[in-house]
């Protein structure tokens, strides 16, 4: 049963109750269970309508509230205790009060909830609120960084939030994925599902399935976004369109293709590396080989050494759309090492 038809079924059997508690009382009342009925039904559909209006409203939010609320009506207790209308009549006495508590009760919830926990410490000031370290932040998941795999081995080291959060949707696009025809979907689709059973089989890593986010009007994008803004997580994507979107909407992101970037090793001009020559360049005399972390280096006069390994000294860099890219030259004197193929009888 999905949650969706289990909150419409409470929902259901909440306005049940009330109806049959309202045909009740007009019973006792009346003799007449009608008007009771009818009085009953109507209060139920009322508070279901508040919980749709109230549909976002999260309980820090709600805790923040009753906090600002309380303050607020402490305060206006106070000045109501100076005795400042004591000349007024009732009557503008019970109105001055009655604005008075009500202004005083709205600006309380309104500051409580634009503050954040440190600030309360100004209010309490024997009560400190821990913060959350970011290793103990939750992470929302996206799907491409479920398919790309590395998400396991960086949870291993523990240099990710052991709190991750899978959204049910992004679990449904990995199952239509590794159902689909395509036998290309069809591998990242199960590659995806094998990633996360081998995260949730791990003992360092919290793994929940998030049942919210089904809001028909938004794209996926846009869910991921909302349930990281109200769950206050950080979105953990690939996507760079996508964490550009949530930086706008003040939701924090790490990206693993700019943490791969940064973890680059820094080439300079005048390192001496060992470097597999294994395709010809655009230029005649050009050799191309790769780095370990896929940056590609081009070698000038390395045309005829491919096959082999060989030191290479690096004469300079370009920074391109598509990522760096080295020149280099040929160390003198530099010891080809051939490969195994080529040494055998």
């Amino acid at each position: 049963m999905t949650p969706l038809v289990t909150v419409n079924l409470l929902r259901v059997l909440f306005v049940t109750f009330c109806a049959t508690i309202g045909g009740i009382v007009g019973t006792e009342v009346q003799d007449n269970p009608a008007p009771g009925l009818i009085v009953g039904t109507v209060f139920g559909l009322c508070i279901v309508l508040v919980d749709r209006l109230l549909k976002g409203f999260s309980l820090r939010a709600f805790s923040s509230a009753t906090l600002g609320l309380l303050l607020g009506l402490l305060f206006a207790n106070l000045l109501m205790a100076s005795d400042v209308l004591r000349y007024q009549s009732d009557l503008v006495q019970w109105a001055a009060r009655l604005v008075v508590y009500c202004t005083f009760a709205y600006l309380g919830m309104m500051l409580a909830m634009r503050s954040n926990r440190d600030e309360f410490s100004l209010i309490i000031p024997y009560v400190r609120f821990a913060r959350e370290t970011t290793q103990h932040e939750p992470l929302v998941v996206d799907t491409n960084v479920i398919i790309d795999g590395r998400i396991a081995d960086l949870c291993a080291t523990g240099f990710l939030s052991r709190l991750l959060i899978v959204p049910r949707f992004v679990l449904g696009e990995l199952q239509t994925l590794a159902d689909s025809r395509d036998p290309t979907k069809r591998e990242r689709g199960r590659r995806g599902l094998d990633i996360l059973n081998q995260l949730q089989s791990t003992r360092d890593v919290d793994l929940t399935i998030h049942e919210g986010g089904d809001e028909n009007d938004l794209d996926t994008d846009g869910r991921l976004v909302r349930i990281a803004k109200v769950l206050q997580a950080r979105l953990l994507t690939n996507d760079a369109a996508l964490g550009q979107v949530a930086r706008l909407q003040n939701v924090p992101v790490l990206n693993l293709s700019d943490l791969s970037r940064a973890l680059r090793p820094v080439v300079v001009a005048g390192d001496e590396l060992e470097l597999p020559l294994v395709k010809e360049g655009r230029d005649a005399h050009q050799a191309v080989g790769y780095l370990a972390d896929g940056t590609m280096i081009v070698v000038n006069h390395g045309r005829p050494h491919l096959g082999s390994t060989r030191t290479v000294v690096v004469s300079s860099a370009l920074q391109t759309a598509a990522g760096r890219l080295i020149f280099a030259e040929l160390k003198p004197n530099g010891d080809p090492r051939a490969p195994a193929e080529s040494r055998l009888p």
